[in-house]
């Protein structure tokens, strides 16, 4: 399902296309963003993205069973059934697994999170007003924010809550501003669309069994859109210069592009010509659904 929309009538000329994966990218490491969304270079699938994508399609496709046969057992089926059709779409990903072992190891870890789900919510008692919701709205500067969210619930209040699950562990407390960040970029993008708040926010962890919630006001929300623009402008800025600055993380050790970043001895391609229409395309990303654009 798809909802788009900007904030005036007459929508102003887009300037560019952000989403929160891509800007969390850029808060990152400019020079990843640059690697990714720029140059486009390709990256290895990640085992841990492409159970991530398994788990997601399994609790996306739980919600079209009726409400009492949303079990345990339903769920854990479903699992090598969405397995294969990823691998019947893309053949690359039996790749990641030099031996049987290594793959039953790898399903038995998605299993774990199947079932951990079901001690966070009762998915007999949910009906979602949508899921894997692909969304886009155009602020008045011109800059269009877009993004998949997992699930927006409504309450017969009218009341809605955004959740998006993860599989990984949830973050600490110092991490949990960046964590959110994601959600308030969704909550933001809502509220241009449909004119209301999102009442609560909600980020499911299944690699630890915990849930981290967060209701959202309309100052956390304007703040959110003054740092998705100065992101853009940063952006841009980078775009005019040349300049991709790499910023040194823990991070970096998961980083396929090593090889061509300074930090590590290496050296960047030169960057490509920016190409008309750049600014606006959209693909689905390997491992999960997203945005991927300038």
């Amino acid at each position: 399902m798809t909802y788009s929309a900007g904030m005036t009538t007459t929508e102003p000329e887009i300037i560019g296309a952000l989403s929160p994966s891509r800007a969390g990218d850029f808060m990152t490491c400019p020079l990843l963003y640059r690697f990714r969304v720029v140059d486009r270079l390709p990256e290895r699938p990640s085992p841990a993205a492409v159970r991530g994508t398994v788990v997601h399609s399994v609790l996306e496709h739980l919600y079209d069973l009726p409400a009492g046969e949303r079990t345990v057992a339903a769920a854990l089926g479903m699992l090598e059934p969405q397995w294969l059709r990823l691998l019947e779409e893309e053949p690359e990903y039996g790749r990641m697994f030099s031996a049987d072992e290594e793959l039953a190891a790898w399903l038995a870890q998605a299993r774990s999170m199947v079932e951990r789900y079901f001690t966070l919510e009762d998915p007999t008692r949910l009906e979602p007003a949508e899921r894997e919701l692909y969304v886009e709205a155009v602020l008045g500067s011109g800059l269009m924010l877009r993004g998949y969210i997992d699930r927006v619930d409504v309450a017969p209040s009218g009341d809605v809550r955004v959740v998006d699950y993860k599989t990984g562990s949830a973050p600490g407390p110092e991490f949990e501003a960046k964590a959110l960040f994601q959600m308030k970029f969704y909550a933001l993008v809502l509220w241009r669309l449909r004119g209301r708040i999102p009442r609560l926010l909600q980020l499911i962890y299944l690699g630890n069994g915990e849930v981290l919630r967060y209701a959202p006001d309309e100052a956390d929300l304007l703040a959110t859109e003054r740092k998705v623009q100065a992101l853009w402008q940063a952006i841009e800025r980078a775009l005019r210069t040349g300049e991709w600055r790499a910023r040194p993380s823990r991070l970096c050790g998961w980083c396929d592009h090593q090889a061509l970043c300074p930090e590590f001895g290496g050296t960047p391609p030169p960057v490509p010509e920016r190409r008309p229409g750049d600014t606006v395309r959209s693909t689905r990303a390997k491992g999960r659904a997203a945005s991927d654009e300038l």
